[in-house]
């Protein structure tokens, strides 16, 4: 199958990104969100992203004029039904993407290959909720999804053949990597990022060692880029929760237990980045860490 024209549910950060790399790939995107101020800001967001790549010589300001001119913007998720390729990037909960899924589907060509790109919920059972599982997977992007170059292709136990190998030929087209995961909770990144994390968390929870110490021991010591505490402001600390759930629900596994003090930040409404304070608080021109 041939995919020219794309849905994206969700103007979140995602949802954006994904808009995003699409129209520059050359396809028409079809923007949706709940939210009409997401759906007006959202342009914006992305040629401020695209501004940026402009900047370093990625792109030129000719092909962002035509990558804008190509994606379009509605509030009425049945608009979508008319794409080749529909991807879910609403909120991590499972309730609310089958409720998605249960309002679009009527209104979905028979063709149209539908996708989530849930970070850790299965495939197989959000697919089951759906008129084509065989025509469902997983499209997994990374965050922010204009600079890394992974896709996670998840199949649920009634993907069919044809769906996989389309996904991942679109993967290639756009110039990205895919890796094939099963579909099992978190898939691979986030079954092995997630658990860092939370161990990162309890090492401060436990007064192992301070925020700053264990980023700081992480970058130098492991050479990772940003440290995990860093890393879950950044992703956000709700979604860290969530997918450690889970896992912890989904594996039946005491070391997939989300630390006590990861849960205190959400309760807290310390989710990071985005509500401008987590394990750091990024009120001020420098971020200053909270514990």
């Amino acid at each position: 199958m041939t995919i020219k024209t794309i849905g994206v549910i969700g103007a979140g950060q995602m949802g954006n990104g994904i808009a995003h790399i699409f129209a520059l790939a050359g396809l028409e995107v079809l923007l949706n969100d709940v939210d009409a101020n997401a759906l007006s800001e959202a342009k914006d967001k992305i040629h401020a992203a695209m501004e940026r790549q402009i900047a370093r010589e990625i792109i030129t300001g000719q092909d962002a004029k035509a990558a804008l001119s190509r994606i379009s913007t509605t509030g009425a998720l049945p608009d979508l039904g008319q794409t080749d390729l529909v991807i879910e990037a609403a909120t991590e909960k499972e309730p609310i993407k089958h409720a998605i899924f249960a309002e679009l589907v009527p209104h979905l060509k028979d063709d149209t290959i539908l996708t989530s790109n849930t970070s850790s919920i299965s495939i197989t059972r959000l697919a089951s909720g759906t008129d084509r599982p065989e025509r469902f997977m997983g499209f997994h992007f990374m965050n922010p999804v204009p600079v890394m170059q992974l896709v996670e292709l998840i199949r649920g136990i009634a993907t069919n053949e044809e769906t996989y190998q389309t996904l991942k030929g679109l993967v290639a087209d756009i110039g990205k990597t895919s890796a094939s995961a099963e579909d099992f909770p978190a898939f691979i990144v986030n079954r092995i990022l997630m658990p860092m994390i939370n161990e990162a968390v309890y090492a401060l929870y436990e007064g192992v060692g301070t925020v700053e110490s264990i980023d700081t021991s992480l970058k130098l010591g492991a050479n990772h880029p940003m440290g995990p505490l860093e890393l879950a402001d950044f992703i956000g600390l709700d979604t860290c929760l969530s997918i450690m759930n889970v896992l912890h629900e989904g594996l039946a596994d005491t070391k997939y237990r989300p630390c006590p003090l990861l849960v205190k930040y959400v309760e807290a409404g310390w989710l990071g980045r985005k509500s401008a304070r987590g394990f750091y608080d990024y009120r001020g021109d420098t971020p200053v860490p909270t514990r």
